[in-house]
């Protein structure tokens, strides 16, 4: 597992609900490593929801655009609970590291390129997706550089998760008066953008800690 100053803070942890939830998923005997692998089939359903919504018209397109959103979320819900099972509960295991990192990477190329396909632009989407990776990139480079991990937005990870829940909602409430393909493609450009600000910054941080020696 990550080390405990590297961790993405997060204030969900200290709550009640999900210090409960981590007790029972330790008591019932599941692993750090398995529920990192279940965001992955989360965020898989995440992709096939949206991309449903290209070929989809009405109360079916509604209902992928509800199912994405909340596949999006339960993704995130796993990504807080591998954690938390994992350090809160005491389940930590030696390839810990491996599944917290290298689950992510796939989850969010497949819930981008998901929107792409579902927006009518998969070539908007694969953009988002090697962004999104790239950002994982520079916060794990300045870390094997001994800086802390770096995880400023405006388009990290929970920014883009939260981003395209809002598009999936949103579609779905508005699927009468707006077509829902125009909201996810424009969704996709405010992930890009916000993501090349990201990049930006967080390279500018590596590149001045270095500067400074710290």
């Amino acid at each position: 597992m990550v080390e405990l100053k590297n961790r993405r803070p997060l204030n969900s942890r200290s709550t009640g609900w999900a210090q409960v939830i981590t007790r029972r998923l330790a008591d019932a005997n599941v692993t750090p490593n398995q529920i990192s692998a279940a965001s992955v089939v989360f965020a898989a359903l995440s992709g096939l929801c949206f991309a449903g919504v290209a070929w989809s018209e009405g109360a079916l397109r509604i209902a992928f655009l509800v199912a994405a959103g909340l596949f999006v979320q339960l993704r995130l819900l796993c990504n807080l609970f591998d954690g938390m099972v994992a350090v809160e509960a005491g389940q930590a295991t030696a390839t810990g590291p491996f599944w917290n990192e290298v689950p992510d990477r796939p989850a969010d190329i497949l819930i981008l390129v998901g929107v792409g396909i579902g927006a009518g632009a998969p070539t908007v989407g694969w953009a988002a997706a090697v962004l999104a990776v790239f950002i994982a990139y520079l916060r794990a480079f300045g870390v094997s550089l001994g800086q802390n991990a770096d995880y400023a937005g405006p388009m990290a990870k929970q920014h883009r998760m939260a981003a395209v829940t809002f598009a999936a909602v949103t579609g779905a409430v508005l699927s009468v008066w707006v077509d829902a393909m125009l909201i996810l493609h424009l969704t996709l450009w405010v992930v890009i953008l916000g993501e090349i600000l990201t990049v930006f910054r967080r390279a500018w941080r590596i590149y001045t800690r270095l500067l400074r020696g710290s």
